[in-house]
């Protein structure tokens, strides 16, 4: 089978993981061969209540039981996606009302971009350095590192670059500027965390020059910091939100969230401003409505912010410079990238599933199911521990 994966299915890299998989329950995942491994990754932060979770395969079964791809989106009235974006709406301030779902976090951030210029007449858009938004043509426009941009110029033109809790490049935000898209905590760069008045100084600063703030919470969405959006921790509600991983619950979807003003304005001038096939697909809302009505009714964001400091007690080791991130969005940051490769190996190894960040190579990642316990946190430490300690 691993030839056969090697030879037929296209790798983005030279090395895959490789694991064979038999199947996944919970807060681990089985191989081939029967061996269970604990996953601190959790699809990279997508299957937030865990694999397999029972309440969200019984409602995708239901689903399927009546339909499933009817119509391309928006077209039909499917209830499943009626509800998810009526839902969405009820948990959100009342200027984030109207949503469209994609098949990907990066497809709703394309559809972001386009609608910034809309809004505003602009065509400017300024992201920060060592950003991450997605790998297509346009998000890879807004990516702050060059590394891996580089081969696939050119991009899209005027794009500025601003870094991030730097008050100071505000200045480069003019009326010239569409939008300001930043992550609310940025993911690749190794899970920093907005100082706390920043992103409200940065709104206040794009409202006074009329350009639009969207926040990318592809990554730190969906209780994963505590709150439903990370956003509500810093007092700052953003005129564009983008998420999804998390909201899928382990399927794929994606989404944007504005007002109905703002979304409007693709229905006219032309029609069809931003179209898909599959997005609001009704057996991916099912699996989503379930998923966040789990999140949201379950008490499990309580949780979060407890299980948070039992990592944060634990991750203790003369190799560890920091623990950075929020809630079960963290990140071990080592004293140099030898250390990464070797901790997360081995860590395979001992049956603990890490993995890495993009940009920051003394980065590992733990974002484990919001569901996990703390026996399994402990479990997951010490062998953390233990690898370290052989380094």
């Amino acid at each position: 089978m691993k030839k056969d994966f090697l030879k037929y299915q296209a790798q983005t890299t030279d090395n895959p993981i490789s694991l064979q998989i038999s199947r996944a329950k919970g807060s681990y995942i089985y191989d081939t061969d029967n061996k269970k491994y604990l996953d601190f990754v959790a699809g990279v932060s997508a299957a937030n209540l865990g694999h397999n979770n029972i309440i969200i395969k019984e409602a995708v079964k239901k689903q399927i039981d009546l339909y499933w791809h009817v119509m391309v989106y928006g077209e039909f009235i499917q209830k499943p996606t009626v509800e998810l974006c009526k839902l969405i709406a009820k948990t959100l301030p009342d200027s984030l009302s109207n949503t469209y779902l994609t098949n990907s976090g990066t497809e709703a951030m394309e559809a972001a971009m386009k609608l910034a210029k809309r809004v505003t007449g602009r065509s400017q858009l300024i992201a920060a350095k060592n950003g991450y938004h997605g790998n297509t043509q346009g998000s890879m426009s807004i990516m702050g590192y060059e590394e891996r941009k580089r081969a696939y110029r050119p991009l899209l033109p005027n794009i500025k670059f601003l870094e991030f809790n730097n008050e100071l490049d505000f200045k480069k935000i003019t009326n010239k500027t569409a939008g300001v898209i930043l992550e609310t905590i940025q993911g690749g760069a190794g899970f920093i965390v907005p100082k706390k008045s920043y992103l409200k100084k940065l709104k206040n600063h794009c409202k006074k020059v009329g350009a639009l703030l969207i926040l990318d919470e592809i990554q730190p969405g969906i209780g994963r910091t505590g709150k439903l959006f990370a956003f509500e921790h810093f007092n700052t509600v953003p005129d564009i939100l983008v998420y999804g991983k998390g909201l899928g619950g382990g399927f794929p979807i994606g989404a944007m969230t504005t007002s109905y003003e703002n979304m409007k304005l693709f229905k006219t001038n032309p029609i069809l401003g931003h179209i898909t096939t599959f997005g609001g697909h009704p057996v991916i809302a099912t699996a989503a409505l379930s998923n966040l009505k789990e999140t949201l009714g379950s008490g499990i964001m309580s949780e979060i912010d407890e299980k948070e400091k039992l990592f944060r007690s634990l991750l203790k080791h003369h190799y560890i410079s920091e623990v950075r991130g929020k809630g079960l969005m963290l990140a071990i940051i080592l004293k140099n990238s030898t250390l990464t490769n070797k901790l997360v190996k081995q860590c395979l190894n001992e049956g603990l599933i890490l993995f890495f960040l993009l940009f920051e190579p003394k980065a590992v990642r733990i974002t484990p199911p919001l569901t996990i316990n703390r026996k399994e946190i402990i479990e997951g430490c010490k062998t953390i521990i233990k690898v370290l300690n052989t380094l």
